[in-house]
Order: C-alpha cells, then structure tokens, then sequence
C-alpha cells in the first residue's frame, strides 16, 4: 500500500509548506505530471502584492465535436499550522503511524488533489480517446479569504463563455468511513454587524441617558424566536445566531452609547440574501430602534439535486468500497459556491475530514488509492 503512486502523490504535496495563499510549487507538479498527458495550462495570478494567489486551469479537450467538460476543483493552500510542539510529528513531513499518513493537508485537501492526479493517470491509460473533456480547477486561496482564488478563475471562465457540466470538489467529506458522505450542496452565509445608538450615561441616573442594550433587547428576542424558513428534501432551516455583543466602557457606572452586534445567517435555497435582510429591518424598524447595519454575504447557497453526477460518484463508491453514500448538505462553506454558477451539477466528494484543521490532521493511508479509483469510476461513468 505505500508504493502506491496516490500515496507518493499526497506525501509529495504535504512536504511542500503551501499555507495560504502560498501555493510553494504545489501546482507545478500537477502540470508536470499532466503536460505529458495532452492537458493546457493556463496560470491566473491575483491579488495584492503581500497576498499573491497562484491558480491554474488545465484542460485537455474531448474528442467529440461538441465535448462536454468534467471538472476536478480544490486548494492547494492549506491552514497554519498552530503549535508545533505540539505535533507528535512535523506537520511538514509525512509521517505514518498506525495505518495513518499525518501532515498538514493530509485530508485537507491534497490526497484529493493526488487522487485527482493519479486518476487522471490511470483513466486516460485505459481511455487515452476519450469524448469529453477533463479540466482541473486549482487555487491557493481557498482557506485564507477566497477573494482571488477560485471565483477569479470563474469570472475568467464565464468571460471566455466557457460553462461547466460535472465538478467533483474534492473536500473530506466522509463522516465517519471513507465514502459514507457526499455533499450535493451547501448553505449560504451571510453576516451582519449591528450598531444599535443609544446615550450615554451616569448609571445612577438612568432617565438622562437611553441604554442600547436595553433597547434592543425586544428585537434580539423577536429575531431569535423567529422562523425565517422550513426544511426541505436537502437543507434544514435557516438559522440565525448571535456571534459577539460589545457595549460599554469597562467601567460599572456608566451607560453605553452605544451596542454592536455580530450575527450571522446560514440559510438554505429557501430564502434569499435579499429577503432575510429586508426581514431583519423590518423587525428592527418595528421596535422603532435607531440603529446602523451593515451586511457581508460570504457565500450563496447552492444545490445539486440526485441526478448523473451524484449517482456516477454512488456507483464508483459501491463498486471500490461497498457503501451507498449519502447526500448532504451540511458543514460551512465551500468554492462549491462559485463554480455552481456556471456549472449545473457540483458535488464535494473526498476522504475522511475528522482531523481537518487540527493538531495531527491525518488520512488513512488504506483510504488514498479507493479514493483515485472512486474518481476514475466517474470517469468512465461520465466521459469515456
């Protein structure tokens, strides 16, 4: 199992430090493995000067008149590593023990990115003719802000009119076992910061002065207690939460000016960006508060219902590991989000995430070469 060539891939790229937006030659090796393979490059650097943002594009078209486009799309970049002491082994060097391949980016997400590699090898050795087209999408910004990463490249795309019809993200979404999960979708997410105006005050002498707090209490109990939408086949219900409240001075006797308050939406295709904000001032206004709001939308929410794509990956998974994965949309976000806008169907299929992001993040090494195999599955489903 360790000669595996998806195994030498995944450690390969962990040994290569690429925290955001660092991409340290991660994608250089990919195009030196895909050049001899007929694949087309094309590098799209963003950003400013203290955050440059490598991504590529590689494609090597079908042959049928009008081919379609299989997509691979994932980051490079990987989170800092927090401390290292404590580690049981340098995050930079890929380290088994117990049938476990530790390394900063184990999970997430380079063995998918060697998956996406190897089973691209293994494919187009078997079908070096193919019908359609395979691509890869690739950034080094998909941690830090994803302001010059992923969507950078979709904005390109959609310049050059270029539209999509599978993409495999390969984040870890396996839950527990390797293949038990897929994600055909993902909230959106969408923050406020409130700023609720008052006058401060002596606090011995509360009539010459108007506690903010106070005030808006009424209208935080009316927003948490109210339902913005139901659950359906594929999201549960949005949910509105309270992340931070600061008021006041320090000092115990006196009023606050002022309060703000931090919250944020995750909401489902059942709503709209647009419609929970106009419901949020409509509360706000109701309880006649005077108050600043200021939004941030972080993501829309996308869906991709049971169709070709989710059951070509269901078919690759029952046929390399046994199992009938399930379709979710739960987790944060993901650049699942951009690419649905010009592809119709967008699913995240990877290993096993438990240890993302944390000390000791690591992979089953057993897991590495079921994952290539699931991908060329799909392959052959979708565009031989």
């Amino acid at each position: 199992m360790l000669n595996n060539a998806t195994f030498a891939l995944t450690c390969d790229l962990i040994r290569l430090r690429s925290v955001t937006p660092d991409d340290a030659t991660c994608q250089d090796i990919i195009k030196s493995r895909l050049a001899p393979l007929g694949f087309v490059f094309t590098d799209i650097v963003s950003g400013p000067d203290d955050f440059r943002v490598t991504n590529l594009w590689a494609i090597r078209k079908g042959a049928a008149t009008q081919p379609k486009t299989f997509v691979f799309a994932g980051h490079t970049d990987v989170v800092p590593t927090g401390p290292l002491e404590k580690w049981h082994s340098d995050p930079f060097e890929p380290t088994v023990r117990d049938g476990l391949l530790y390394g900063r980016g184990a999970a997430d997400m380079k063995a998918s990115i060697a998956g996406f590699v190897t089973s691209i090898e293994q494919f187009l050795h078997a079908h070096p003719n193919p019908q359609h087209s395979i691509a890869l999408l690739i950034t080094s910004d998909e941690e830090g802000p994803a302001n010059d990463g992923t969507v950078k490249v979709v904005e390109w795309l959609k310049e050059r009119g270029q539209m999509l019809d599978w993409c495999i993200v390969g984040e870890p979404t396996s839950l527990e076992t390797f293949g038990d999960m897929m994600k055909n979708g993902r909230r959106g997410t969408m923050s406020g910061r409130l700023t609720i105006k008052g006058k401060q005050g002596h606090i011995a002498y509360p009539q010459r002065a108007k506690n903010p707090i106070h005030l808006f209490a009424p209208a935080l109990n009316e927003l948490v207690a109210t339902v913005w939408d139901e659950d359906n086949e594929y999201f549960p219900p949005t949910s509105w939460q309270v992340s931070n409240i600061h008021a006041g001075t320090g000092a115990s006797n006196i009023i606050p000016g002022e309060c703000v308050v931090d919250f944020n939406f995750r909401f489902s295709t059942a709503s709209t960006a647009e419609g929970l904000q106009q419901r949020v001032h409509a509360i706000l206004d109701k309880h006649a508060l005077d108050y600043a709001l200021d939004w941030v939308i972080g993501g829309q929410p996308f869906l991709t219902p049971a169709g070709e794509l989710s059951d070509a990956i269901s078919h690759a998974v029952n046929a390399v590991a046994g199992k009938n994965p399930e379709l979710s949309t739960t987790g944060g976000t993901s650049d699942g989000r951009f690419i649905a806008t010009i592809c119709p169907q967008v699913i995240e299929f990877g290993p096993v995430g438990k240890t993302i992001h944390q000390i000791d993040e690591c992979v089953a090494v057993a897991d590495l070469q079921p994952l290539a195999d699931v991908y060329a599955g799909v392959l052959r489903q979708l565009i031989a």
